[in-house]
């Protein structure tokens, strides 16, 4: 099944809630990456709730679900308010990130939480698992589509190239990466850390077709996805998201200080009062 779209205006509502639900968590384990899944948030609304992604929350084993896998893994707060939300696993169960015991680790495990399809956290490896995937899944005759989201910074990994030329030699046209293009990492500006030139013409010369996007813009992130996802082909396909890091809370964004750390007190309340549209108080 593919549950029912949104529309515009409730899917940036439900962007905006799970970036309290992710600062929340964030702020409650005490540890944890708000930069990164703030920025991507956008992307997984799209995918989740824009009618792009095929899936069932009571049958999460559904042989023709479309495959998700966050590459990213340290953005897990984000797929967890994500798979929150769309019915997955209870609501509640978001206060209990990083905490002993807890199903939600820092990075996602398949074992545990439904709605993962792969433990990811070691960065680099999540656009090969989708690309085996996609391939397995064309080997089987079933039309299911492959997703996979990666970082920029994380397009420094070398076997993200090995994947991407795999990919385009198995005519993967069933693959989609979106690359959440936010500029930094837990380093400093990705261009600092490890010069990788432009990665839209870098999946290009690998052979796959590449789209640029807005990637904080729910709508504009569904169109294309869903396009995509109808086109059909052999080519794989790229998304350049473009991304803020932190989106939504004014002291977060573009700050590399963000991308692995936890917000106090006063720092939250800030952070919800910001993405609640609330005027901060200082008292």
């Amino acid at each position: 099944m593919i549950p029912q779209a949104l529309d515009q205006e409730s899917m940036r509502k439900e962007a905006q809630s799970m970036r309290i639900d992710i600062v929340k968590m964030i702020s409650k384990a005490g540890s944890g990456h708000p930069g990164g899944s703030l920025s991507c948030i956008d992307i997984l609304t799209s995918l989740y709730f824009g009618g792009v992604l095929r899936y069932d929350p009571k049958n999460p084993s559904m042989p023709d679900r479309d495959r998700f896998i966050l590459s990213k893994g340290h953005a897990a707060p984000a797929l967890y308010a994500t798979l929150a939300h769309a019915g997955y696993i209870p609501e509640d169960e978001l206060w209990t990130l990083r905490q002993w015991g807890s199903k939600l680790q820092g990075h996602p495990d398949c074992h545990l939480v439904p709605g993962v399809e792969v433990s990811t956290g070691s960065l680099g490896q999540g656009l090969s698992i989708a690309a085996g995937l996609a391939c397995g899944l064309r080997l089987n005759g079933n039309d299911a589509r492959v997703f996979t989201l990666l970082g920029d910074g994380e397009c420094e990994e070398g076997q993200v190239w090995e994947a991407a030329m795999f990919a385009s030699h198995e005519k993967l046209g069933n693959l989609i990466a979106i690359v959440d293009c936010n500029g930094l990492q837990i380093d400093g500006p990705v261009d600092e850390v490890v010069q990788t030139g432009t990665l839209s013409e870098k999946f290009a010369a690998f052979g796959w077709e590449v789209s640029e996007v807005d990637g904080n813009d729910v709508v504009a992130v569904t169109n294309l996805l869903s396009d995509l996802k109808t086109k059909g082909g052999d080519t794989p396909h790229a998304v350049m998201a473009h991304t803020i890091k932190g989106k939504g809370v004014s002291f977060m964004e573009n700050q590399v200080g963000w991308h692995g750390k936890a917000p106090n007190e006063e720092q939250t309340r800030q952070a919800i009062a910001e993405l609640e549209g609330k005027e901060v108080s200082n008292d």
